[in-house]
């Protein structure tokens, strides 16, 4: 009953590293292909229950949307951006990092069904993360776990310090508690059957623009369980 986004970039490994071995933090970007840009739909009302004890599970698990193009480490190379001054010092597998963060916009639009056009409902840029792709694929491979080809490391939600930069409804909204007016007059605290949720990203350099096309993905009605004929 309470479904939301989560405006989110995604990594692809391209490198895998053997089973036992970690990935170090200076080498961790050569193990990564590309960007995407990625929804991690979330179901929140399931994703409550489940937190205590479980942890988020079947509320996240059954819907993920990638957009269309992987964008190429190399190609982002001249959109670099640092990370933000750390609160704590970071452990020392971790440090040492370049910049590794991205200027890349990002824009989160809602359309219902039947609405002419699209809403913008958030603007933010992937240069918001505190940590970095490599810093989040270091971390993870640290204790020699295998990374794969092919393997999709998410983001996590993307958020920007103003109400306008959040990267989910559960802040857009404050947990639907404040519910928003979108320009074809209807207001939203969740998503709703029918409504269509688009990610864009783009990072511009001066004469050209590179894109990651839509990440979009439309929510239909939930089928009956059991089936029934």
């Amino acid at each position: 009953r309470l479904m939301d986004f989560e405006l989110e970039v995604g990594t692809f490994v391209g490198k895998p590293n053997p089973l036992g071995t970690p990935i170090r933090i200076e080498d961790a970007e050569e193990h990564i292909f590309g960007l995407v840009l990625r929804n991690d739909w979330s179901a929140r009302d399931i994703q409550k229950w489940e937190y205590v004890p479980l942890g988020p599970f079947g509320a996240k698990n059954f819907a993920t949307t990638i957009s269309p193009w992987i964008v190429t480490a190399a190609a982002l190379e001249p959109f670099r951006a640092p990370t933000p001054p750390r609160e704590k010092e970071l452990l020392p597998y971790l440090d040492g990092s370049k910049d590794g963060l991205y200027d890349i916009e990002l824009e989160v639009l809602m359309q219902p069904e039947g609405a002419e056009k699209a809403s913008s409902i958030a603007r933010t840029n992937y240069n918001r993360m505190y940590y970095s792709a490599a810093e989040q694929l270091c971390h993870h491979a640290i204790g020699g776990c295998e990374m794969n080809t092919g393997d999709l490391l998410g983001s996590g939600t993307i958020s920007g310090a103003e109400r306008s930069e959040f990267g989910s409804l559960m802040e857009l909204s404050w947990a639907g508690r404040e519910p928003f007016t979108l320009e074809s007059g209807e207001t939203r605290g969740f998503i709703e059957d029918g409504d269509t949720l688009t990610l864009r990203g783009n990072a511009r350099g001066k004469g050209y623009t590179i894109g990651f096309g839509d990440c979009s993905g439309k929510i239909l009605p939930a089928k009956t369980w059991p089936a029934t004929e």
